[in-house]
C-alpha cells in the first residue's frame, strides 16, 4: 500500500475511534474521553491531508 493512501485510511480510522470516544465520554459524562475523541478525531484530520499532500507530490 502507498504510503499517502496508507495515511488515509489511519486518518479515517483515527477519526471513528476518536468520534466513538467523544460519544461514549458524553454519554457517560466523562469529560477527559470526550476531549481524546475530540483530539483523536483532529489527528485523523491531519494524518488524511499529510496522505493528500504525499499523493500530490507523488510519493
Amino acid at each position: 500500500m502507498k504510503s499517502s493512501r496508507r495515511d488515509k485510511t489511519e486518518g479515517n480510522l483515527n477519526e471513528a475511534k476518536g468520534k466513538v470516544k467523544e460519544i461514549v465520554g458524553n454519554a457517560v459524562g466523562n469529560s477527559d474521553l470526550e476531549a481524546e475523541g475530540k483530539n483523536d478525531q483532529l489527528a485523523g484530520k491531519v494524518q488524511k491531508k499529510v496522505g493528500e499532500i504525499k499523493k500530490i507530490l507523488g510519493k
